[in-house]
């Protein structure tokens, strides 16, 4: 006889947080679909889209609905959004192997980080506590800090999305003169770049070490056989 106290597939399919991020996708499925016709509009929905992986994740622990499948839809909506905006980005301003490499980067370090938390049997793949690195420690450690770094990374591209004119920008002209013209905008993009710096540093510390523990899984396989 099944054990009625465990959740069916689809109980877990329709968690409040999991819903919420079928919401997420439909939204940065519109706002991609309208983005060059309506910026301003775009922009909004992308960084709602953004802040309600914060609050799925809120819901999640509040209501007891944390999964395996809630947490991998997050970061699988969170790679493609950002890597569809880097790759407009990278139509958009010059040199556009600038976002084409961020792209990579950011693929690259999180794919490293998931398949090596599988390979340690660790339950997250923000478990790092055992790094040898302070700043890859306070980063997953400290969520204020996470979250001021992911959105810092978010609204330095939806800014430079914005302040696009055309489809053949140079990227340094763009971000100097923006800066000259209003002292709030400055501020607000200087902030968005250091935590946009301290968030490709984190990447590539984390694709650094998730591939020293992939090396260090084969070499105890070596040893083993």
């Amino acid at each position: 006889m099944a054990d009625k106290s465990k959740p069916r597939m689809l109980t877990i399919y329709l968690y409040v947080p999991n819903i919420i991020g079928y919401i997420r996708v439909l939204m940065n499925c519109f706002a991609f679909a309208i983005c060059f016709s309506h910026k301003g509009v775009f922009s909004v929905l992308y960084f709602v889209s953004f802040v309600c992986d914060g609050i799925d994740g809120w819901f999640a622990r509040k209501l007891n609905q944390v999964s395996t499948f809630g947490a991998v839809l997050d970061m699988v909506t969170d790679r493609i959004s950002t890597a569809c905006l880097l790759v407009l980005l990278s139509q958009i301003y010059r040199p556009g192997l600038v976002f084409l490499s961020l792209l990579a980067l950011d693929i690259a370090s999180h794919w490293f980080q998931m398949y090596s938390t599988f390979l340690s049997g660790k339950v997250s793949h923000k478990d790092v506590k055992d790094s040898s690195s302070w700043l890859f420690r306070l980063y997953y450690g400290n969520r204020m800090f996470m979250a001021f770094c992911c959105v810092s990374c978010e609204v330095l591209y939806i800014i430079l999305f914005l302040l696009a004119k055309s489809q053949n920008e140079d990227l340094l002209n763009v971000i100097v003169s923006s800066g000259r013209q209003s002292l709030a905008l400055f501020i607000l993009e200087a902030l968005a770049l250091f935590g946009w710096a301290v968030k490709q540093a984190v990447n590539v510390i984390q694709l650094k070490t998730a591939a020293d523990a992939c090396v260090l899984h084969d070499i105890n396989l070596k040893q083993k056989s």
